[in-house]
């Protein structure tokens, strides 16, 4: 066990980097920082973002904070801690390269299902600002090889192979996953406990709830490398591969909100220049698994 969470503790920083404790800067940019952080931390309920949510949902319930108690400070798959150096970065789902603000703008007609705030607007700039503060010591690596992101590609290239042989099995195990070790904060019906996001579903105004199905964490593999890394609470790593698949396939079998980019598109007119050469994308619970090869009510068996 202990040779076990060594080694864990050396990937983990060869892939995340070292620990280190920052102090705020001084003046301006350092007032911009906090309120970069204070968005990150309240993104549903900020003056300055909320308006631009339609959802229960706050950039810390993917990019959780780590000892430090800095969102995006953890260690794990989502980590914000050396990000900065990475971008400019060639993204695949926008067949562009894209700055770090534009990749934190597009989060929020995903996994925020609402509207992009305005390109170079206080907020926007405040959320880059703090996420390049995180990155403070990090050596710019733009080689695609070595990179973040394609660290993560290769854990979810696994997690494709698994869940492209899912079943109804793996769908009831799922199931049991959560009810044992999820449900107790993200609610029995995915509606989320006191601080801990939502899963799926609405409110009882009819609103959904969490992100909608063209977000990174409505895909089966991409789910399920974001589970196994940082969940349960406190205890990431400690599911195995498959339950990390069929927690991810059962939790991504509910209702949530379909993604249409060419409509997200209608509310960005005025809000500066789309940096995308992929215009249209519709996706949907059921495309999600289609995707993968899957039939998704075969999977649920409903």
């Amino acid at each position: 066990m202990k040779k076990t969470i060594l080694f864990t503790a050396i990937i983990t920083t060869l892939l995340y980097g070292e620990s280190t404790a920052l102090a705020y800067p001084d003046g301006e940019l350092g007032k911009i920082v906090k309120l970069g952080e204070d968005i990150i931390n309240n993104t549903d309920t900020h003056p300055l973002t909320k308006e631009f949510v339609n959802n229960k949902l706050k950039c810390v319930s993917c990019h959780l904070a780590g000892e430090d108690n800095h969102p995006g400070s953890a260690k794990n798959i989502g980590t914000f801690v050396g990000i900065a150096a990475k971008f400019p970065l060639y993204i695949k789902r926008e067949q562009a390269v894209e700055t770090l603000q534009d990749r934190i703008d597009n989060c929020f007609i995903r996994s925020m299902d609402g509207t992009r705030p305005i390109i170079d607007s206080e907020a926007s700039i405040a959320m880059l600002t703090y996420i390049t503060w995180l990155s403070t010591g990090a050596k710019i690596d733009l080689n695609s090889r070595t990179n973040h992101s394609s660290d993560f590609a290769n854990v979810v290239k696994k997690f494709t192979a698994i869940q492209q042989k899912a079943t109804n099995k793996n769908y009831k195990s799922g199931q049991i996953i959560y009810t044992n070790q999820c449900a107790a904060c993200h609610g029995e019906n995915g509606e989320g406990v006191a601080d801990f996001p939502p899963l799926w579903g609405k409110d009882k105004k009819g609103n959904w709830l969490s992100y909608n199905a063209g977000a990174g964490m409505s895909k089966l593999d991409k789910s399920a490398a974001w589970i196994q890394s940082n969940m349960p609470m406190g205890a990431g790593n400690s599911l195995s591969d498959q339950e990390s698949a069929d927690v991810a396939l059962f939790i991504n079998t509910h209702e949530r909100a379909e993604f249409d980019l060419k409509e997200k598109l209608t509310h960005i007119k005025n809000m500066g220049y789309y940096n995308s050469k992929v215009l249209k994308e519709k996706d949907t619970v059921e495309s999600n698994f289609k995707h993968l090869g899957l039939d998704l009510k075969k999977i649920t068996g409903k």
